[in-house]
């Protein structure tokens, strides 16, 4: 982690003492010397989240619903007799809707992914990470258990006291509610994914009367718990560590590439002020330095601080900070969409 502007003369960074530099010492003075220890691995600090409204988190709902919901219902639908889409290993067909793939077809495959990767490369030249920020599964899925956490943890202030305190009756009965909520949206996850390898109606009969073999049994638990796991858990640690695609991106951006950026031009020097008729005093810019676009940042990273990998481009940043303008009466778009070159 670099320092702020305010950490540059100070002689700690996070806690951790820095060690100046020694131009003339003696094998004494080395010896006295007080040496600091420095972690490979940063403990991961929970990130709590605020929820936030606003226009592109209207997009992402017309976005990511539409793909949870097709997930949902694909595997219930028939089609000609047969579900709507299935993909029958045992038999070495795959159906989606009127089409019928055998194994000699697996050359279509090879295509589709061709096109899909440099289709990958493409979007992202030209809108960044697009796909992260709307439509990812892991971020779709994450929403959606971040919503159980709200409502049976509360808002984000009343999380953080909730974790703060003591066990009690009432914390553990809004922790069972949550887990319990994760784990069931979780088993409908699995089940409904090994249900697209099975005809699901089959599978529904079988599952809960105990008759299903065993394979299903263990595959609806390994995706249910994986489910549970990067959703309820993981969460960013997934897009920061586990998804390669934060890693190569840098590689598909370029002065044109569509990102979140901050205007630091229009917003520093940050300060808190009396905010009347969306004046502002003169020795400050239009950033009121109110903390919310990093307490509504999924992976919990300052994006004034500049682009960063871990940004996925959902735009809840420049929806908070709208708000806040629209608040103190200062123009939209202190952060925006933008390219580098259009900055």
């Amino acid at each position: 982690m670099l320092p702020t502007e305010d950490q540059g003369n100070s002689d700690h960074i996070d806690g951790v003492q820095l060690i100046p530099v020694v131009q003339e010492f003696s094998t004494a003075d080395f010896a006295h010397q007080e040496v600091a220890e420095l972690d490979l691995y940063h403990k991961r600090e929970k990130i709590y989240t605020r929820s936030i409204e606003g226009f592109f988190q209207c997009i992402r709902l017309f976005t990511g619903w539409p793909l949870l919901l097709g997930y949902l219902c694909l595997p219930w639908l028939q089609w000609n007799g047969h579900q709507a889409v299935l993909f029958d290993l045992p038999a070495r067909k795959f159906y989606i809707f009127d089409l019928v793939f055998w194994p000699q077809d697996l050359v279509l495959l090879t295509a589709l992914l061709i096109i899909s990767a440099f289709a990958l490369f493409l979007f992202t030249s030209l809108f960044g990470r697009i796909w992260c920020g709307y439509s990812c599964p892991q971020t779709v899925w994450t929403s959606i258990f971040m919503w159980m956490e709200q409502k049976t943890e509360g808002s984000r202030n009343q999380r953080i006291k909730l974790d703060q305190a003591p066990w009690s009756a009432e914390k553990i009965l809004r922790k069972f509610s949550k887990h319990a909520m994760w784990l069931g949206f979780a088993f409908l996850t699995g089940f409904i994914f090994v249900g697209y390898f099975t005809p699901i109606a089959t599978l529904s009969v079988d599952f809960f009367s105990g008759s299903a073999e065993t394979q299903a049994y263990t595959w609806i638990g390994i995706f249910s718990l994986l489910t549970y796991l990067n959703a309820g858990w993981l969460r960013e640690q997934v897009c920061l560590y586990m998804c390669p695609y934060a890693r190569f991106q840098s590689a598909m951006f370029d002065s044109d590439t569509l990102i979140v950026t901050y205007d630091k031009n229009r917003g520093e020097q940050r300060g808190s002020r009396r905010v009347h008729d969306g004046e502002k005093p003169a020795n400050l810019g239009d950033c009121i330095d109110c903390q919310l676009c990093v307490q509504v940042c999924p992976t919990g990273i300052d994006i004034r601080n500049g682009l960063q990998y871990e940004c996925i481009n959902c735009a809840l940043c420049v929806d908070a900070c709208n708000s806040v303008m629209q608040k103190v009466g200062y123009a939209p778009n202190l952060m925006s969409y933008n390219t580098e070159n259009g900055m």
